[in-house]
């Protein structure tokens, strides 16, 4: 169910304001019944001290005719006022008493009476009278009527009850309007972003005019869709790729394939045909897999199955397998530095693979590599450097990106898909470091860097392991 956050709003406003009027009202209301009482008692005690004035200067029987005369000028006529003298002797006595129960006090020697079959309190107080002549100590109770006070308080209160009410269902019409008008920049947010769309990728909400709450939304949001068209570049941009490498050998495939069907073909050309054949479909296999280990480190994978090996090692390992191509490009190589870490030994090694390739790929016969291993603080760098040219600071930045390549045409993809530093990149996060590349004074340098722990690891399922040798070492290498 959808709640309108207006409707919200104009709730709980209503809700504060009747909470914050109902103790206002209440406030009010107790101090007006405590002056009003506070009068009737000051009224009453007035009263009874003239009557017990009266009472202690009749000591004698005869002066007590006087008293009572006295007392029934005091006793008005509506019975709002009652006097009652109680003592020993039946002789010293006026009034009757006052029954009912107690319902309450309003001071130390003040009680409230309710009267059987009335429905207003009377409020009394006592006064003992000393002593004098023939009269002994008697007991002078004075009672007061609080039928008026009480009824205005009961008015008071209704009228206050009522004034509440309408009060908060008038904050809450008020509220309902102001929340709109409030609300104004939201909605117009809410139809501005709904009027986005993929045709226009570089729409964005205009937070200039928008109050501060919500510009910071803006402004995130804002953030977002720039994300999000910078991803959706590189996803077409990565597509556009994807479709160019796999062009290619479908299209040899497809040739090939269609060639061999114009006419009829010895056992030895087809087999032939077939193993050029199998060749574009294990460069197929290979950058499907590519494409699926690059996918599981985007996803935020971290190697498993670590080991804490020494680095020189396996880049001796390395350097050993790839021995024949070195020999073939008259090339040479010379380790510098150790360190130990905890990596995944095949991906650490498929990442060296591509370096070392790459530099194979890039150098001149008769010049030297050079690998170094330099440990940092949590951190071991591990670097390849070849001679060459001078690669371009802009080149440098777009080196480990997907099917980037230094050179602009594409005639040398049949050797190499462009993944190859992709992947180095993806070995080095998924072992919580980073990429570099690096040129001057004629030589490049190309590394990366794993965490000296490995990175945080995560529970994951370790990526597709490339074909290895008995040894351990990736057979195919990815460029």
């Amino acid at each position: 169910m959808k709640r309108s956050i207006s409707l919200r709003l104009s709730a709980m406003f209503a809700a504060v304001s009747l909470v914050v009027f109902t103790l206002t009202g209440t406030g009010l209301f107790m101090l007006m019944k405590r002056q009003l009482f506070n009068e009737l008692r000051e009224t009453l005690d007035t009263r009874a001290r003239i009557a017990s004035l009266i009472v202690s200067h009749a000591p004698t029987v005869e002066k007590w005719a006087f008293v009572q005369e006295k007392l029934r000028d005091l006793s008005p006529a509506d019975s709002r006022m009652h006097y009652y003298v109680e003592g020993p002797d039946p002789r010293f006595r006026f009034g009757t008493p006052i029954v009912g129960s107690v319902s309450g006090s309003v001071g130390p020697d003040d009680q409230l009476i309710r009267q059987p079959g009335r429905n207003y309190d009377v409020i009394l107080t006592t006064y003992t009278v000393p002593a004098g002549g023939d009269r002994p100590e008697v007991k002078l109770v004075v009672g007061s009527d609080c039928e008026r006070t009480q009824l205005m308080l009961r008015r008071f209160g209704i009228a206050l009850g009522v004034l509440i009410a309408a009060s908060t269902i008038a904050v809450a019409a008020l509220s309902r309007a102001v929340t709109r008008f409030g609300l104004a920049p939201l909605t117009r947010l809410s139809k501005e972003a709904a009027q986005l769309s993929p045709s226009n990728r570089r729409q964005r909400l205009h937070s200039d005019e928008l109050p501060e709450e919500l510009h910071e939304l803006a402004t995130s949001f804002n953030g977002a869709l720039e994300r999000l068209d910078r991803a959706y570049e590189r996803l077409e941009s990565f597509n556009a790729d994807v479709a160019h490498e796999l062009r290619t050998p479908v299209s040899i495939l497809i040739g090939q394939t269609q060639v061999a069907l114009t006419r009829d073909r010895s056992v030895l050309q087809l087999r032939q045909t077939l193993q050029s054949n199998l060749e574009e479909f294990e460069r197929l296999r290979v950058i499907v897999n590519d494409m699926l280990f690059l996918s599981r480190s985007d996803r935020g994978e971290r190697a498993t199955e670590l080991t804490e090996v020494s680095l020189r090692a396996e880049v001796s390992r390395m350097l050993e397998f790839l021995e024949m191509p070195l020999e073939e490009a008259q090339l040479t190589v010379a380790v510098h530095g150790d360190a130990s870490a905890w990596v995944n030994t095949s991906l650490f090694g498929r990442a060296m693979s591509n370096l070392l390739v790459n530099a194979i790929q890039h150098s001149s016969p008769g010049t030297a590599l050079q690998v170094t291993i330099v440990p940092q603080r949590r951190l071991v760098e591990i670097a390849v450097s070849n001679p060459g040219e001078p690669i371009d600071p802009v080149a440098r930045e777009h080196i480990f990106d997907r099917f980037y390549r230094l050179q602009e045409a594409r005639s040398n993809s049949h050797e190499n898909h462009g993944l190859g530093l992709s992947i180095v990149k993806a070995v080095a996060e998924m072992h919580g470091g980073t990429v570099f590349a690096r040129s001057a004074g004629g030589v490049n340098t190309f590394g990366f860097s794993v965490a000296v722990d490995g990175g945080p690891p995560r529970p994951q399922p370790e990526p597709d392991a490339p074909r290895t040798s008995r040894a351990g070492i990736p057979l195919h290498v990815s460029m």
